[in-house]
């Protein structure tokens, strides 16, 4: 009995380990699947050029971009380079008239990618001598000035190009017109006593003095003469330019900026002419007859130009004079009635083959033998122009 036991056991564990057996399957097992390969990296995207760049730049002095005058000829001349060649540019108007408000809004043109930047006016002489060392890979083009310390020391980097204008040649023009023109009572009404305006004075005064030699006038020209102080359009200028026609001057040559814009409405009001200055101001008043002007735009443009040639003139100065079209009168807009442009062309001519003395600020101070402050334009050696200076 214990042996069929045993043996009932045995048999039950067999058919139980078929059963197992018969519930596998069969079939191989899968091949193990390899890993998927991580997907390559997407190649990074270049980075967009940055906002707000712009290659060429100009930096107000306390004038405006279209102060119909300095700030506005220079401007003229790089937005016309700009827009030509598709260039961006831009321009910077200082909060204050300050070296350090200057040297600002130079960081500023140059933090947002300036190339070249210009700088109009003498006020920049001492911000440019020290950005010109702060910015060696940028290029400054200073008009009417020339980097120092303040000492009047000239330091002028290889980035810098330094121009001046023959102010006294384009004065010269303005005063030979309008007293060939027939007026002889004229003003001239200078913003500050500056280099660029005292020259543009001082060359108004010779020229009315070579017409009236040329005339054989027997009367002499009478030139009211000053510096407001300032290169603004105010109540007070205009009253002065006012009294002043109500006394009998015929023309005031405004040598200002801005001021000359008082002196238009007292011109319009009083019926009487005026002389505009740096740039064509025809169209700013029918009073204006001619205007003295700097070929500001056209030394600008030429002077970008230069730097995208490869030939920028850095370290240098130069004096724009007649002999390369650097002053003129506009006698396409002049309002001239017997000033012609054969007249305008036989002086030209001679200023350009230097047949003509015109003396500049610094030549009239030697032949005053006078300190330079004690000089005025009542200094200058005339015979047929009398010059009342009023301070």
């Amino acid at each position: 009995m214990k042996l069929w036991r045993r043996l009932a056991v045995v048999v039950l564990v067999f058919l139980m380990i078929f059963a197992l057996s018969a519930c596998t399957s069969n079939e191989p097992a899968a091949p193990e699947q390899p890993e998927e390969p991580e997907a390559p990296e997407e190649p990074a995207t270049p980075e967009e050029p940055a906002a707000n760049v712009f290659e060429l730049a100009l930096i107000t002095d306390v004038g405006t971009i279209d102060d119909k005058s300095f700030n506005q000829g220079a401007w003229e001349g790089l937005e016309a380079y700009a827009k030509e060649h598709n260039i961006t540019y831009k321009y910077y108007q200082p909060a204050e008239q300050s070296d350090t408000a200057y040297i600002d809004s130079i960081g500023l043109a140059v933090k947002a990618g300036a190339k070249v930047v210009v700088c109009p006016g003498y006020l920049f002489e001492v911000p440019i001598h020290t950005v010109q060392t702060m910015y060696p890979d940028v290029k400054f083009v200073i008009l009417d000035g020339a980097p120092h310390a303040g000492d009047y020391n000239i330091e002028i980097a290889d980035n810098t190009y330094s121009i001046f204008y023959a102010e006294e040649e384009a004065g010269f023009l303005a005063g030979y017109s309008i007293v060939k023109e027939g007026y002889t009572k004229l003003g001239f009404m200078g913003g500050m006593a500056v280099p660029a305006v005292v020259r543009f004075g001082y060359g108004f005064v010779q020229g009315a003095e070579y017409a009236a030699h040329e005339m054989g006038l027997t009367e002499p020209v009478q030139i009211k003469y000053t510096y407001v102080g300032n290169f603004s359009a105010t109540p007070e200028n205009q009253a002065k330019a006012s009294s002043w026609y109500n006394e009998g001057t015929e023309v005031i040559f405004a040598c200002g900026g801005a001021v000359g814009n008082s002196v238009m409405k007292a011109a319009e009001a009083a019926g009487t002419k005026v002389i505009g200055v740096d740039v064509d101001q025809s169209g700013e008043s029918e009073t204006v007859i001619t205007s003295s002007m700097k070929n500001l735009s056209k030394s600008v443009y030429d002077a970008i130009a230069a730097y995208y040639a490869g030939n920028f003139p850095g370290g240098t100065s130069v004096s724009l004079d007649a002999t390369v079209e650097g002053v003129q009168l506009p006698m396409e807009s002049s309002r001239f009635e017997k000033f012609t442009k054969a007249d305008y062309d036989a002086i030209y001519a001679k200023i350009v083959a230097k047949e003509i003395e015109i003396m500049d600020d610094s030549e009239v101070v030697e032949d005053a033998g006078k300190p330079a402050e004690e000089v005025t334009a009542a200094d200058i050696p005339v015979s047929k122009v009398v010059v009342e200076v009023i301070k």
